[in-house]
């Protein structure tokens, strides 16, 4: 499997983390950066996770920011991407159980790294179930997409 891995500064440290772990468990990782402790803009980040998915370069992403809350909102914005932030394994697996989630956001000021391998670990091993339910809802924010492009 393919991941793509992204953070700004606030997640320079904790992404280093993951792609340890990742390479060590033997995904094949696209890092993105950030490489360094240097303030950016994580939506530049967002959009290279996101953009490496849509490209079909990578089969999920992993973006983490200070918070993980402006990596969510910033990567959501691009169609075709569903990503869940998570703080906990429950999210995480429901996130790509019941809605197909396809980038995990983390926030590396809120959780510590083991839990957020913890996390990562969960969120990979998830699958999509592909109830119908789930199926329809899904179809539903695909219109939202859709109906919603280009409005601001």
């Amino acid at each position: 499997m393919k991941v793509v891995l992204g953070a700004d500064h606030g997640g320079y440290e904790l992404k280093d983390v993951v792609r340890d772990y990742l390479e060590q468990e033997k995904y094949e990782v696209i890092d993105v950066g950030t490489y360094s402790a240097d303030s950016v803009d994580y939506p530049d980040y967002a959009i290279k996770v996101g953009q490496t998915i849509l490209d079909g370069k990578a089969d999920l992403g992993i973006m983490i920011c200070g918070s993980g809350v402006g990596a969510c909102v910033a990567i959501n914005k691009m169609p075709g991407i569903r990503a869940g932030l998570c703080h906990d394994t429950f999210s995480a697996h429901q996130g790509r159980e019941d809605d197909n989630t396809n980038v995990l956001c983390l926030g590396a000021r809120v959780i510590g790294h083991q839990l957020a391998l913890e996390i990562v670990r969960t969120f990979l091993n998830a699958k999509f179930s592909g109830a119908e339910r789930h199926v329809r809802r899904l179809a539903k924010v695909h219109d939202l997409e859709v109906k919603y492009a280009g409005q601001s």
